[in-house]
């Protein structure tokens, strides 16, 4: 048993309790909170912390396979020359590039993530997250321009099913995003995964990916044609994301749309049409590729369900949510702290499907708990020294 006190404890839930009592038993599970209306008093094996304590972090959106990149790829490129450079860098599986991934695991857990949503295109981070501490959910994605080739991609998607079913993560096969895959292999995704409990899509991340579907144009086109793809083998594609929302995606359970950075109304609204949508927010990521951030005040204008992802390494400097919140808070200021962490932690567990034990201080969950230090206390924002470490 192990009790725990801060300053401020932002439970992800309810109100912001003032020097209230945190009580864990095996396994982190919390057995009790006292809310003592900012009157602590002395109570046996309290540790008390000058700081706020917050949920473990649910990292929503994640490549740790693309963890042997870090600091390969050049930054502000745009996403066609990114994905270029990605396709040319990307590691083999091999240990080393195994070990890299499991310092990253590491990484994301001494940083306060207690449970993440883990992109996958191979096998290689299977047996790692197998003996984390993280709760992962993989997503098996796929991609393919070429609609004659899109019975092989799934039976290769198929293959990497059968082998994420050997372990204990929950898995789900997802399509990649509108851009990179042809409508006929959207159609059959669409219909492998018509009983997905939740799927997620890169979603309007660059205007490349617009221009694209719009025309077959565009500086995304040019990277492609570096792959060897001509407009004329884009022939077979879906028209817009829009369309991409309400005729290529299952309409069953959860949806999570990844990076959002030039999302409008419209999306938002077929959205909104489609329910159980969630906008998962990358904003370093978004930063380092198209030096760009998605309209935050309009999502939240249209109450709009937002998460919070690292991406990879790739394109990212670390795997570290509260650096993520960070960036939000700076760029809009008028969001309040609490709602930065339930965004970061109890949204991104209702998005998983996994709020029954994670996302929220509360009597009977095990999320986690997470000191962030070097805070603005009395105005409750972060600094730009603010930081997070685990407690539980």
């Amino acid at each position: 048993m192990r009790r725990f006190s801060a300053q401020y404890i932002i439970t992800g839930t309810g109100k912001i309790l003032k020097r209230g009592i945190i009580t864990t038993g095996d396994q982190g599970r919390i057995t009790g909170i006292i809310d003592t209306g900012g009157d602590l008093r002395e109570l046996l094996k309290t540790e008390f912390y000058n700081g706020i304590i917050v949920p473990g972090f649910v990292n929503c959106h994640c490549h740790l396979e693309l963890s042997g990149m870090h600091k390969k790829v050049n930054a502000h490129t745009g996403l066609g020359v990114f994905i270029k450079n990605v396709r040319e860098t990307r590691p083999q599986e091999s240990t080393e590039n195994a070990k890299l991934i499991a310092e990253a695991d590491i990484m994301m857990y001494n940083t306060g993530i207690s449970a993440c949503g883990d992109i996958c295109n191979s096998s290689i981070s299977f047996g790692i997250k197998e003996e984390s501490p993280i709760k992962y959910i993989n997503f098996l994605e796929v991609f393919g321009i070429d609609p004659l080739k899109a019975g092989k991609r799934i039976s290769e998607v198929r293959e990497l099913k059968k082998e994420a079913d050997k372990y204990s993560s929950a898995s789900y096969i997802v399509p990649h995003s509108f851009y990179s895959m042809s409508a006929t292999l959207m159609k059959k995704i669409k219909e492998l995964t018509s009983a997905n409990e939740i799927t997620t899509v890169h979603f309007k991340e660059s205007e490349q990916e617009i221009k694209l579907l719009k025309n077959a144009g565009g500086e995304l086109m040019e990277s492609y044609r570096a792959m060897g793809i001509s407009p004329g083998m884009l022939h077979d594609r879906i028209p817009d994301h829009i369309t991409g929302i309400r005729e290529y995606i299952t309409g069953n359970g959860n949806l999570i749309l990844v990076h959002n950075t030039f999302a409008g109304e419209e999306d938002i609204e077929a959205a909104a049409e489609r329910g159980n949508c969630f906008f998962c927010l990358c904003p370093r990521s978004n930063m380092y590729i198209e030096n760009a951030l998605p309209s935050v005040n309009r999502l939240i204008d249209r109450r709009s369900a937002i998460v919070i992802g690292t991406d990879s390494l790739a394109s990212n400097k670390s795997l570290n949510m509260l650096e993520e919140i960070k960036i939000i808070s700076s760029h809009f200021p008028a969001v309040p702290l609490e709602e930065l962490v339930a965004w970061s932690t109890i949204n991104g567990a209702r998005a998983l499907k996994i709020d029954g034990d994670y996302g929220s201080i509360e009597t009977g969950k095990t999320p986690g708990l997470v000191l962030i230090e070097n805070a603005d206390l009395a105005n409750m924002r972060l600094t730009a020294e603010s930081r997070s470490i685990r407690l539980v």
